[in-house]
């Protein structure tokens, strides 16, 4: 069946439909990642973004039921190169093709994915759409309708992908500490990490207050990655400062990093077309360590690279940067045990080169 993606600049790519057949829009985004295409589908980081995957063969493996980040598939649409024909895993009980389909979530399989991701880097990231049927309306009035879709400049969607009820992991052996999560758009993976290290985890809505989270009394804090932008995630950065004013330890990932740059007095602004991944190489600049991190972020911090600065908080540091375009990865307090990155040490999936920042976590909350 027919199928065609459109971009609200005109570009127009054709296909055949894969997954549920349709139409969908969102932020037309790439991922670099050769693996882990069931983690990215089911990241609350991807809420109203259609990904494009880079690497030329999808869904060898096909889909089971251990390995989703969340409850559901999240990204708004789904575009590959090669679909494979078969899947093949001992763990897999359908395919790739199958699951896109229970979820509703309309993809198209076409062999321009190196022309769209040429195409997206040099224009930047933007709104899409893509459009599946038997009968398909005209070219201009789809184009109209993609550009009449909502922006991601602007969004504040958090509280639309996460839980809307606390609830408890529990540690993994001996309990050592009680962490309070916000859940921004939290993958199932980053509570177990913590859990693994003997933290019980409170996981806490996204409209929670920092009244709410100091009454659990927690050893310390931690904030989630999730979607949309920064800059609109007002609650957010008051919750999180009545964290900092009250001098609980603090860790945050993705886009708890960009909310912990707003508490601190910085901007953020949207990237070109981000990093979407799991080969983004970081440095720690306290070390020169080089790590290789997974990545699934279209915004960043504005934060001076030369030095400290002051905050509100106390000084401040740039703790790690980006080797392929200088953006900030991370953020530290210099006089509080306050922390964040912009990757995602949890590794699912991806390379497990930043774990230890779970290790760090714990440290500054047995301090």
């Amino acid at each position: 069946m027919t199928a065609i993606l459109v971009l609200e600049d005109g570009r127009v790519f054709e296909g055949v439909a894969y997954g549920a057949v349709g139409e969908t829009f969102g932020e037309m985004v790439f991922n670099t990642g050769m693996t882990g295409y069931q983690e990215t589908l089911t990241d609350p980081s991807y809420h109203r973004q259609i990904v494009a995957m880079t690497a030329p063969h999808i869904g060898n493996t096909g889909v089971n039921d251990e390995d989703p980040e969340s409850g559901r598939v999240w990204v708004a649409g789904y575009v590959v190169r090669e679909p494979a024909r078969v899947h093949s895993n001992w763990r897999a009980n359908r395919s790739l093709d199958d699951y896109l389909r229970e979820q509703g979530v309309v993809g198209i399989a076409m062999r321009g994915t190196r022309a769209l991701t040429r195409h997206l880097r040099e224009r930047g990231a933007m709104r899409a759409g893509i459009f599946s049927g038997d009968v398909l309306p005209p070219v201009p009035d789809l184009i109209e309708k993609v550009r009449q879709s909502p922006e991601m400049t602007g969004a504040d969607l958090a509280a639309e992908v996460a839980t809307t009820e606390a609830y408890v992991v529990p540690a993994i052996g001996e309990k050592r500490f009680t962490v309070a999560a916000v859940d921004l758009g939290i993958k199932g993976m980053t509570p177990h990490r913590m859990a693994e290290r003997g933290c019980e985890v409170h996981v806490l809505p996204a409209t929670v207050t920092a009244e709410e989270i100091l009454a659990l009394d927690p050893d310390g804090v931690f904030f989630s990655n999730g979607p949309g932008d920064p800059g609109a995630a007002d609650h957010a950065v008051a919750a999180l400062r009545g964290v900092l004013d009250a001098g609980k330890p603090f860790f945050g990932i993705c886009f708890g990093n960009q909310i912990l740059g707003r508490a601190l007095g910085l901007g953020t602004y949207k990237l070109r077309y981000g990093h979407r991944g799991v080969n983004q190489p970081v440095q720690d600049r306290r070390t020169g360590k080089v790590e290789i991190s997974a990545h699934n972020h279209g915004f960043a911090v504005d934060a001076p690279l030369d030095g400290p600065f002051d905050t509100p908080y106390g000084r401040a540091e740039v703790s790690h940067v980006n080797l392929n375009d200088d953006c900030v990865e991370g953020l530290r307090l210099l006089d509080r045990p306050v922390f964040s990155v912009q990757y995602h040490p949890e590794a699912a999936a991806g390379p497990h080169d930043a774990a230890y920042l779970f290790d760090e976590f714990c440290e500054v909350m047995g301090a």
